[in-house]
């Protein structure tokens, strides 16, 4: 699908409040509320707009640390993906899982309470599961940019 200039302008206004209102967005672009309304509803049901949700601080939530955790498989093979990807799924505290081109094959962001939780997670989890070989963890020391909306 081709994005116009207003529909990149209601994207970006979106990414930095996805509360606003039709008659909010339609002021904000200069065009009436039903016409944003109805390009909110276009770019939703093309799948652009993939859905929308709460930002949560995480300490406020008694979540003080955040980790950056690389995996390493014991061997590359579809089950040892399929069984480790299963896992990224079903941990809560896995809120975010990439895969990696060069040393590591997996990237996971990880939200614990405390130390202790992050220990068990890589301790008991983790490092046991047969389709790991190896686990680099990262701790945040501090937040220096948060999530950013996408250039558009």
């Amino acid at each position: 699908m081709q994005l116009d200039p207003a529909d990149l302008q209601l994207l970006a206004a979106l990414q930095r409040d996805s509360t606003q209102t039709a008659q909010e967005l339609g002021d904000a672009l200069n065009m009436s509320a039903s016409q944003a309304g109805r390009r909110k509803q276009r770019l939703e049901s093309d799948g652009i707009i993939a859905g929308y949700r709460a930002y949560l601080d995480p300490e406020k939530v008694g979540l003080t640390v955040q980790a950056f955790i690389q995996i390493v498989m014991a061997t590359h093979t579809e089950q040892n993906a399929r069984d480790f990807v299963r896992l990224t799924k079903t941990r809560a505290e896995i809120v975010g899982a990439w895969t990696l081109t060069g040393d590591a094959d997996y990237l996971l962001r990880i939200y614990c309470a405390d130390l202790t939780a992050l220990n068990l997670l890589v301790q008991q989890v983790l490092l046991p599961h047969p389709a790991v070989s190896r686990v680099q963890s990262q701790i945040v020391m501090e937040r220096v940019k948060s999530d950013a909306p996408l250039p558009l």
